[in-house]
């Protein structure tokens, strides 16, 4: 009776095969979730066509006005840093802001004219795109400010205003960077640098806010930008500092000179 008993538990039990078939398994059901959600995530962004001439146009550009710092070959020097897989929106967003090509060196580079047309900002954006994949330029449903302006101030509150301050009106940094004010920026470059991270900015990916998300808080920042501050004269937007330094030089100024006037008068 025993030895039958030890035989059926004996034959119950799991192969190790089975084990690691069910791992597999496991492991090609996740993976292929994740690769379904990064392709759903991605879908913010337009698909990149790219002319051959386009692409030949832009790789002429980039060896006149952007190899000498980085490199040939993409792969970046001591003085630029790598460009493969940075996509074709940190292209449009650095070289259409005017940022690049760099004039010197410094703690970052400074928003300055534009020195490229269009096309051919798109033209070395095609390149650099085609040499490597990455974020590419968002599509434009993203950016028509047609959102929710209420859920974007509020995500701009917790994701943004810590640098870029609460009316978008920039800020200081560390070590002599900062934080650029926010209007008069497109809609386009606002979303490319949020996909992107230019200088301190950190990537803002899909996972982090969705492509709504951005949407959104693009739409809350051109309702800023076209509604005047509601209590009259906004003083740059700089908060309680600029305020209180107003009101202690003109509003105290003010009563002791007409102290003064009193004293004076009565004398």
């Amino acid at each position: 009776m025993q030895k039958h008993t030890r035989k059926a538990r004996k034959s119950g039990r799991r192969s190790p095969l089975a084990t690691a078939a069910l791992l597999a398994i496991g492991l090609l059901v996740t993976g292929g979730a994740y690769a379904a959600f990064s392709v759903s995530t991605a879908s913010a962004s337009t698909a990149p066509v790219h002319s051959q001439a386009s692409v030949d146009e832009g790789k002429k550009l980039f060896s006149a006005n952007c190899a000498t710092c980085h490199g040939l070959d993409m792969q970046g020097t001591t003085a630029g840093p790598s460009l493969l897989g940075v996509g074709a929106a940190a292209v449009d967003f650095q070289v259409g802001t005017g940022r690049m090509p760099l004039q010197n060196q410094g703690p970052q580079a400074p928003e300055k004219p534009v020195q490229f047309t269009d096309d051919q900002i798109s033209a070395l954006a095609q390149y650099v795109a085609s040499v490597a994949p990455g974020p590419a330029i968002p599509d434009e449903h993203y950016l028509d400010g047609n959102g929710n302006a209420s859920n974007g101030a509020e995500l701009f509150r917790i994701n943004c205003a810590m640098c870029h301050n609460v009316a978008a009106a920039g800020g200081a940094l560390t070590e002599g960077k900062y934080a650029p004010p926010l209007t008069g920026v497109s809609a386009a470059h606002i979303y490319e640098a949020m996909i992107t991270g230019p200088q301190n900015m950190p990537v803002f990916n899909d996972m982090n806010l969705s492509p709504e998300d951005k949407r959104d808080i693009i739409t809350a920042l051109k309702f800023m930008e076209k509604n005047p501050s509601p209590g009259g004269n906004d003083l740059g937007s700089l908060g309680p500092v600029s305020e209180g330094l107003f009101l202690w030089i003109f509003g105290l100024g003010t009563i002791v000179a007409l102290t003064v006037w009193i004293t004076a008068k009565s004398n």
